[in-house]
């Protein structure tokens, strides 16, 4: 498979994981159909139009392939008829969150290198592409963002997902496996954190 097929399968699997996400805390929130299918649309394409938008990529992705919508949509579906089974088998929505975060952090620092931005700002649009998605479905959903607080590590492994790939693109390597690599790591350093309680630090003098 070609490289930009590779990255296209990548994009849907984040945009799938990321709208489980977002369909799962409609039903915690307890919201009908019509929620659960916007949490699911804006967690899995918010982060990817901000990062279409900042670059001049115009119209978003998320506008110009049936692919985007209708991945959400079957998630939602999925999610709707049998979120008791998704829960049992995935027991925390912040799994699906983690991995989204992962295939996210990594796809957007990509595109944002394709459209010659330097590594550096690749790195922050990555971290934006990432995030995005969950702090629109946190602020929908009555939540304090998770990034604004990221006590179990947030945007920190979106970071490192990205700053990997950033450097891995400056280094001529690519392909579909550089890119899953570090989604991968990312997605361990998420969820590492959450089995360990890993945090960042507060202020000198603010108590936990």
């Amino acid at each position: 498979m070609t490289g930009p097929g590779v990255a296209w399968l990548l994009d849907l699997a984040g945009i799938f994981v990321f709208a489980v996400s977002g369909a799962l805390a409609a039903v915690r929130q307890r919201l009908d159909v019509v929620g659960m299918v916007v949490l699911a649309e804006i967690t899995a394409l918010g982060g990817g139009i901000l990062r279409d938008l900042l670059i001049g990529s115009v119209p978003p992705t998320a506008f110009t392939s049936l692919g985007y919508v209708l991945v959400p949509l079957s998630a939602s579906g999925l999610v709707f008829f049998w979120h008791p089974q998704v829960t049992r088998l995935l027991p925390a929505v912040l799994l699906f969150d983690a991995a989204g975060l992962g295939l996210f952090c990594a796809t957007g620092t990509l595109k944002a290198l394709d459209h010659g931005l330097s590594p550096l700002h690749s790195v922050l649009l990555g971290v934006v592409t990432a995030v995005g998605g969950g702090i629109l479905r946190d602020m929908l959903s009555g939540q304090i963002p998770s990034v604004l607080y990221d006590r179990q590590l947030y945007a920190l492994p979106a970071m490192l997902g990205a700053a990997v790939t950033a450097a891995a693109w400056a280094a001529d390597l690519h392909g579909g496996t550089v890119t899953a690599g570090a989604a991968l790591l990312a997605f361990a350093l998420r969820v590492l954190a959450l089995r360990y309680g890993w945090r960042t630090p507060r202020p000198r003098g603010v108590p936990d």
